[in-house]
């Protein structure tokens, strides 16, 4: 497929239906030849909203029998694996189904901190950082992937565009770094969106990221096309399929227009009720960056998640060691904590939001408070530098219906923007 041909649609109201879905994929998958090819298909873990066992089935239906190998890759980045368990459910088949109609079919765990995982594949000159980061970081940067990608003949990268706080937008070649990299792409990638601000990057298309992820991806030749999702809660929006740029690029226009909402004014406090798929704070911090740009100046985040009991199930030893600080605060102690995870760091400086911090008398002043209401203790609240409340003591309830008076309450939050309207 070159940058021209693709093919999608998308409603800025609606869904597709199923058998629109399956048009556009047998339309799309006749333009490329896959008789006897090893295909491997790139998909998200269960932390993104996506439709999977449709695209499992059909995927099945229009290329089984006719491809050499179909197997999956589950762009974890830093995340944990999923047990077989969970990758069933994933993909919306049975262990039995697994055994039997999908036999044959390997769903894969992307293995970020292996080196047997991982081929270095090439490194961004300092010089071409510099340029592509508008000068912000320059540095050599080794590019590492996950090596399977060159057992195949062909990659499809299916996963859903939604804003993001490092990227401006996920999906498309984010699939591939951080989503099956190793460290070094993944690290940098993500502190370099923390120097920009989750805040001043969020739901902007193109960002220094982004063009750091694409040059990344440069040095990858094996042949990609890209189904990229714009996902609701209630449906498929919008489903766009080509070279991932392009098909990326389709539904980055449309996820604009449906995940990003525009309100009249700042709230003083949100209530941001995280759902059961973010099983840990690194992933439900997600309800913070997407209410950050409306909550106003002293303003507070609460982020309801009963059921979070742990901070990072990859990460957490570290972040209590650093807890969360505005950039500034490592930035200006660059030497005390330039040695630890960069992407640790940047998850830090997202989740606890903008601010300043003051060198010679040591005072951090945060833009907005940033509360858990979840199974958390205090304790561990307060020694990382976040706020505390008991989620038993909260009647959600009790916090509807209050907009008036600055209070606004968020369902299912962590994947729709939130942003002021410009007056």
């Amino acid at each position: 497929m070159s940058g021209h041909d693709w093919v999608g649609k998308g409603y800025d109201e609606g869904y597709l239906t199923e058998s629109e879905i399956r048009l556009l994929m047998s339309e799309a998958l006749a333009k490329v030849e896959l008789n006897g090819k090893k295909v491997l298909i790139i998909i998200p873990d269960s932390t993104r909203t996506a439709p999977l066992p449709l695209f499992f089935r059909l995927f099945h239906e229009l290329l089984w029998g006719h491809v050499k190998a179909l197997d999956y890759l589950v762009a974890l980045g830093t995340h944990p694996p999923m047990s077989e368990e969970a990758l069933n459910k994933l993909v919306g088949i049975s262990p039995q189904e697994r055994e039997t109609t999908y036999a044959g079919i390997h769903v894969f765990n992307h293995d970020w901190d292996s080196s047997d995982t991982l081929v270095e594949i090439g490194t961004i000159p300092a010089e071409e950082i510099e340029h592509l980061t508008d000068g912000m970081l320059s540095q050599e940067v080794a590019v590492t992937i996950n090596r399977m990608v060159f057992d195949y003949d062909q990659i499809i990268i299916l996963g859903p565009v939604f804003p993001h706080e490092v990227a401006g937008f996920s999906g498309g070649n984010k699939y591939f770094f951080p989503g099956i990299s190793g460290q070094e792409v993944i690290n940098f990638t993500h502190w370099l969106g923390a120097l920009i601000t989750s805040k001043s990057i969020i739901g902007t298309p193109y960002t220094p990221t982004r063009a750091v992820i694409d040059r990344a991806v440069s040095f990858i030749d094996v042949p990609t096309i890209c189904f990229a999702l714009v996902v609701m809660h209630d449906g498929l929006a919008g489903l766009y399929i080509g070279p991932p740029k392009t098909a990326w690029e389709q539904a980055v226009a449309l996820s604009a227009s449906r995940h990003i909402l525009y309100m009249d004014k700042p709230f003083k406090r949100v209530l941001s009720i995280m759902p059961l798929m973010y099983d840990d704070l690194w992933t439900a911090a997600k309800g913070m960056y997407k209410l950050e740009p409306i909550i106003a100046d002293g303003g507070e985040v609460v982020i309801y998640a009963p059921h979070i009991t742990e901070i990072s199930y990859t990460y957490g030893e570290i972040i209590d060691q650093i807890g969360y600080h505005v950039r500034d605060y490592f930035v200006k102690q660059w030497d005390r904590f330039k040695d630890y995870p960069w992407g640790v760091l940047a998850h830090s400086t997202h989740l606890r939001g903008m601010g300043d911090f003051n060198v010679e008398s040591g005072v951090e002043r945060p833009r907005i408070k940033v509360t858990l209401a979840s199974g958390i203790t205090r304790d561990r609240c307060e020694r990382v530098n976040l706020g505390y409340l008991d989620p038993s003591t909260i009647d959600i309830g009790e916090w509807e219906n209050r907009e008036n008076e600055g209070i606004l309450v968020v369902h299912k939050a962590g994947e729709t923007l939130y942003r002021l309207k410009i007056k």
